[in-house]
């Protein structure tokens, strides 16, 4: 038994919809997590910016004792997951592989769509991901920066932006794909528009679901589970508006937070 908490990070509260499932499906568990909102959006950030920050980050959540790290961003999991399993000495686990496994699974046509940030799509990482999987498979892919913009702002609740949705998804509606991977950690938060705008006749992946399950695995093959019957503790940091963050955290997890604001500068000392 180890009673050390997963970390979590993220570059806002898109990792939220990873930490829920998480919340549910492992609720001994103790949980830290990471919002870098004050340097969002990742996906316009080079990859030796992503590195930095990740890295920082991940020292951070060190320094609470975590017991292993979720990379809870597509951006940071496509440009620095491989860098940070060799500069930690804990587990890493990232969101592409778990997200791409899935929509193998899902697609029955061999037709795959996957909306991420332009960060996400300029790395490939998701289309080279399925078709190790299987080269069968044909992937499309489309950044959607404007999309993390409108869970921030919490502008998804507004059934205006429902049209701003579609004209962005027209890009790939015509690929004839019938599984969409939502390769953004905000994007879930969204979904209701998202599959509004796909129609019914496309499964919407969502990766966090699959993550969590391999965080199962590996919490069980290193034996750190926690089976320990107290009451878990839940911590959460911000670089950004802690206000903006508790809303949309109260909201998506169904229960009010602590959130504690972390200015940008501290991180440079890790």
């Amino acid at each position: 038994m180890n009673k050390k908490a997963i970390g979590f990070m993220d570059s806002g509260v898109g990792g939220l919809t990873i930490a829920k499932v998480a919340m549910q499906k492992l609720p001994k568990e103790n949980i830290i997590y990471f919002g870098d909102e004050a340097r969002l959006p990742y996906g316009e950030k080079t990859p030796e910016q992503i590195k930095s920050y990740a890295l920082q980050i991940s020292k951070f959540l060190i320094s609470k004792e975590i017991k292993m790290l979720v990379i809870a961003c597509n951006t940071a999991t496509a440009l620095a997951l491989p860098f940070l399993k060799e500069q930690l000495s804990i587990p890493v686990i990232g969101v592409i592989n778990p997200g791409s496994l899935a929509a193998v699974k899902a697609t029955n046509n061999n037709h795959v769509g996957v909306i991420a940030t332009n960060g996400t799509v300029k790395s490939g990482k998701y289309e080279n991901e399925i078709k190790s999987v299987d080269a069968n498979i044909d992937v499309v892919s489309l950044g959607c920066p404007s999309f993390v913009t409108m869970v921030e702002s919490q502008g998804y609740k507004e059934s205006s932006n429902q049209s701003n949705v579609d004209e962005v998804l027209e890009k790939i509606k015509s690929d004839n794909i019938d599984t969409l991977v939502m390769g953004c950690t905000h994007f879930p938060i969204m979904r209701s528009m998202i599959q509004q705008s796909m129609g019914d006749n496309v499964q919407l992946i969502d990766p966090g679901v699959e993550t969590i399950k391999q965080v199962e695995s590996i919490l069980k093959e290193n034996d750190i589970y926690n089976d320990c019957e107290d009451k878990p503790q839940y911590d959460f940091y911000t670089t950004g508006d802690v206000n903006q963050f508790k809303s949309i955290a109260k909201e998506w997890l169904n229960q009010d937070i602590n959130v504690k604001h972390i200015d940008v500068k501290e991180l440079e000392d890790y």
